[in-house]
């Protein structure tokens, strides 16, 4: 069962792995190793029931598959090119194949066959280790090396645990907890490579924890099910183990097939599905901190050159001589004011936001930003419509604040439509008494948002305008997460954007 179990857990990672959109070099390698795995668990398992041919050769397939995906995953995830050339990866390519060409010759029926895999793959095993703990020596003190070293002492782990298999073999009483361990360092490596900025070792071991917490709930409300309707259970608490932790991990996978399923079939579809992938809120909220307490200093530290530099160059200009100098020292100053602009940007969205809310209506703000659009004639070939629920509860919101989140979407909305368009503004109630929300949803029929940039939009900096500086919708969604609610996007290019931003009745606001 444990055997079968770590087959399904390989797979389960490797597509885990294989549908993410952000997936780099190390993924793909580690991912193929994971498929390699499966094979090889898969024909073991199969081969143990079946004792056919068929079962063991996918098992051995699986086998000599190993030893060029767990160098080129070293490669990849060691970045050591020179100890782990493309040459060696391709020798062991060329000696697997050589060995799989045993399987057509008497050779194939010799019982010493295993025997020579194993020490085949041992050897390889054994080379990847040494370099790892090399690469951890000669690394210098960083997170990357606390990272290698992680794994290395997680292999080492794994590796004395095996040995319980060899205690079980000879019938010392040992459960085998090889599949286990191997479990368990597969979990352990797909957290690293997942996580490759956490900088200790407390926070990687968090989510294995987290991991751990509730593969035990399964396990204690399976023998209580068990229990309760008097099934057997004397069931081996390793294989009910393995089983548990097959089922926590396989959530997050087919969340995601499930979140690509409906953005697909649903315009209206919401971002419904939490990945254990993503980074988690404690970071997100030490990296504000720190960029709120290093805003103040690097605007003061730039703000005066940048005002040295526009006072000297206005009193260049108004002695220029030529109509070229004169342009030149417009471009200094034009350049500096919008720089200028770029730290006051900045300090905006760095600052610790203040929320002074109080009960308003949602409605009410709708309507200011609409009189603001037509004021500032920015609407000439664009139509406004509104669809303002009527009796809409009142949110406890800062209005100057939500103010300027709606004009800025707005604005973009407009920039989005050169040539006219319409631009809506619906609001509505969601949720219900227990849990009651507003949902605002502002909707262009503009260009829409490309797919590779969809990502990005709420990361500072990140602007697709030629002059744009990209801070406006993260202060956006700063002042929504603020208030407790959330933004989200939906778009599909030429045929418009709509952002949706939701906030709680009664929520909390800090």
């Amino acid at each position: 069962m444990e055997t079968f179990a770590l087959a399904a857990i390989s797979l389960t990672i490797s597509i885990s792995l294989l549908i993410k959109k952000k997936r780099k070099a190390v993924h793909l390698a580690f991912a193929l190793l994971c498929s390699a795995i499966f094979l090889q668990k898969t024909g073991a398992f199969f081969y143990g029931i079946f004792n056919s041919d068929f079962w063991r050769i996918i098992n051995y397939i699986g086998l000599l598959s190993l030893p060029p995906l767990l160098l080129t995953f070293s490669r990849a995830f060691l970045n050591r090119k020179t100890l782990l050339p493309k040459r060696i990866i391709a020798s062991t390519v060329f000696g697997s194949l050589l060995i799989a060409a045993v399987f057509f010759t008497p050779l194939f029926r010799w019982p010493h066959v295993n025997i020579i895999l194993y020490l085949y793959l041992g050897f390889i095993a054994a080379y990847c280790y040494l370099i790892l703990v090399s690469t951890v020596k000669e690394k210098e003190s960083s997170v990357e090396k606390k990272r290698i070293a992680y794994v290395a002492i997680a292999c080492a782990v794994a590796a004395v645990i095996s040995i319980s298999d060899i205690f079980y073999h000879y019938g010392y009483g040992l459960p085998p907890l090889s599949n286990i361990a191997e479990a368990g360092l597969i979990y352990f490596i797909l957290v690293i490579i997942t996580y490759p900025s956490l900088p200790e070792f407390y926070e990687i071991m968090a989510r294995a924890l987290i991991i751990m917490v509730i593969t035990l709930f399964v396990i204690i409300i399976f023998y209580l099910i068990i229990g309760v309707f008097g099934g057997d259970t004397d069931l081996p608490v390793n294989s009910v183990l393995m089983a548990s932790f097959l089922i926590v991990i396989f959530i997050d996978p087919v969340k995601l097939i499930l979140k690509k399923i409906v953005s697909r079939l649903f315009f209206e579809g919401r971002d419904v599905f939490t990945s254990l992938y993503t980074i988690d809120e404690k970071l997100e909220r030490e990296k504000s901190m720190l960029l709120e307490e290093m805003a103040s200093g690097l605007a003061h530290e730039i703000r005066n050159p940048l005002g040295s530099i526009k006072g000297a160059a206005q009193c260049m200009r108004s002695e220029a001589d030529t109509t070229d100098n004169r342009k030149l020292l417009d471009v200094i100053i034009e350049e500096t004011d919008r720089l200028s602009n770029v730290v006051s940007q900045f300090l905006n969205y760095a600052k610790p936001y203040t929320i002074d809310a109080k009960m308003q209506n949602i409605n009410s703000i709708i309507e200011k930003v609409i009189s603001l659009i037509k004021a500032n004639n920015l609407s000439e070939n664009i139509a406004i419509r509104k669809n303002i629920m009527s009796g809409l509860p009142e949110a406890n919101v800062d209005g100057e604040q939500l103010m300027q989140v709606i004009l800025n979407i707005a604005y973009n909305g407009i920039e989005a439509m050169p040539e006219g368009g319409i631009l809506s503004f619906t609001t509505s109630k969601k949720g219900n008494r227990e849990k009651e929300s507003i949902e605002i949803a502002i909707q262009d029929t503009g260009r829409g948002i490309e797919e590779k940039d969809m990502k990005n939009i709420f990361k500072p900096f990140y602007t697709t305008r030629e002059k744009g500086i990209g801070l406006g919708l993260s202060i956006c969604r700063k002042i929504i997460k603020r208030h407790g609610g959330s933004i989200e996007v939906k778009s599909y290019p030429g045929r418009g954007t709509t952002f949706y931003i939701r906030i709680g009745v009664t929520t909390q606001v800090g």
